[in-house]
């Protein structure tokens, strides 16, 4: 069982990653890597499949309510932040944008914050660098601001389950570690120059409602077979991931940074852990989350949109996460 297990685990792993079709068909690929794994580990029943088909309701009902919700509020919205342009320096507005979107992501989702982010962007009309670097402060804000409720993005949806845990359990751990992180990505995009170009999004087609509603089913699909993986990877969790002390489990998961860190929360959450490995394995998950493109459902929603590269993102990325994930493991070792 635990050799299947591990193989299952290695394939979802870099399946994404090595093969262009899983890629671009994550949601069945998840579907049936979740079955097996639940198969093999000895989990599957009425029960999982009750789980599976009940959990995904409250992230796909916000996604595309939200998604509606943006698409019918778009003038609106366009005219708030040529009206704040007029008012207010463009710094203050990457600030304001940080710090709102990373503390409603974890209620509007990840992916409408990402469009949302997109969106304004456009609108201040500012040269690439200093668009790619706004861009990706503020997926660093929304990917760790959307872990702190189930309804945020899958990563909080497959943890809550997992743990069993009531809808805001994952504030009451982590809420002052991702506060703090957002606060100071907003803080850092005070020191953006504002230098006025083209925008990054030239073309900024709207999004029809057939686009919204597949949005809704894969993500749906994409979070029931996260829950068939987590059920099938406790054998693996009680065995030897509970054993690895909090420290440790937090670095490990910088591989988040290149595996979508909801995949990882599936494989590593149970409810064996203590809360300081699980605050430990989630903050490693949120912040190395940030860093690559395929880290996290907003780098991919703002990277596609706007056209920015792999190779950019690391550069910025990796400089602002690395700093980012020494001062959150300082403060967990004070925290214990």
């Amino acid at each position: 069982m635990t050799v299947g297990l591990i193989l299952i685990l290695v394939a979802v792993l870099l399946g994404p990653i090595l093969v262009k079709s899983v890629e671009h068909n994550l949601e069945p690929f998840f579907l049936a890597l979740g079955a097996l794994a639940a198969l093999v580990g000895g989990q599957f029943g009425w029960h999982l499949v009750h789980e599976a088909l009940t959990e995904p309701i409250g992230l796909t009902a916000a996604v595309l309510v939200f998604g509606a919700l943006a698409r019918l509020l778009r003038p609106q919205f366009d005219r708030a932040i040529q009206r704040l342009r007029a008012v207010v320096s463009t710094r203050w507005i990457y600030f304001t944008l940080i710090v709102t979107l990373g503390l409603v992501s974890s209620v509007i989702t990840a992916v409408i914050a990402a469009l949302l982010l997109v969106e304004a962007v456009a609108m201040l009309k500012l040269d690439r660098q200093s668009e790619t670097a706004a861009v990706i402060m503020a997926c660093f804000a929304i990917g760790m601001g959307a872990g702190l409720t189930p309804l945020g993005e899958p990563l909080g949806t497959i943890a809550t389950a997992a743990l069993k845990a009531d809808f805001w359990y994952l504030m009451r751990l982590l809420g002052p570690f991702v506060i703090a992180g957002i606060v100071i990505m907003a803080v850092l995009s005070l020191f953006i120059p504002p230098i006025q170009a083209a925008s990054l999004y030239a073309a900024r087609p709207e999004e029809g409602w057939k686009e919204i509603v597949l949005r809704a089913v894969r993500i749906y699909a994409f979070v029931a077979g996260l829950v068939g993986l987590s059920w099938g990877m406790r054998p693996l969790v009680g065995a030897y991931i509970g054993r690895i002390p909090h420290g440790l489990l937090f670095w490990l998961n910088s591989l988040s940074a290149v595996v979508d860190n909801a995949t990882l929360t599936a494989a590593e959450i149970g409810p064996v852990l203590t809360r300081s490995q699980q605050r430990a394995i989630l903050m490693g998950l949120l912040i190395s989350g940030g860093m690559l493109i395929p880290g996290n459902i907003p780098n991919i929603v703002a990277a596609n949109r706007l056209g920015i590269t792999s190779r950019e993102w690391a550069r910025l990325g990796l400089l602002i996460g690395l700093p980012l994930m020494l001062l959150c493991f300082a403060a967990l070792y004070v925290a214990g």
